[in-house]
């Protein structure tokens, strides 16, 4: 991360209304784009959803919770709120 002096770029009256929050430490501006949901940029939203999908699938299909639970790692309660 590049590191910018704030006096090169903020008027005169910002850099001063700062300064009494802040003065002479490393601030972080956050980007001004919209922050994305959960999982989204990872995948692990859509990995999830599909999952529980395949879980609901299998419940309706025969598929015991204490199966589901050991197929997929998961504690029953887990599998009971995927699938209820």
């Amino acid at each position: 991360m590049k590191y910018k002096n704030a006096q090169d770029i903020l008027p005169d009256h910002l850099l001063r209304e700062l300064q009494q929050y802040v003065s002479g430490e490393t601030l972080y501006v956050p980007n001004v784009r919209e922050k994305k949901p959960w999982g989204e940029s990872s995948g692990a939203r859509a990995f999830y959803k599909k999952r529980n999908e395949e879980i609901r699938s299998k419940y309706q299909a025969g598929s015991s919770p204490d199966a589901l639970a050991q197929e997929y790692g998961l504690s029953g309660d887990s599998i009971r709120k995927i699938i209820y």
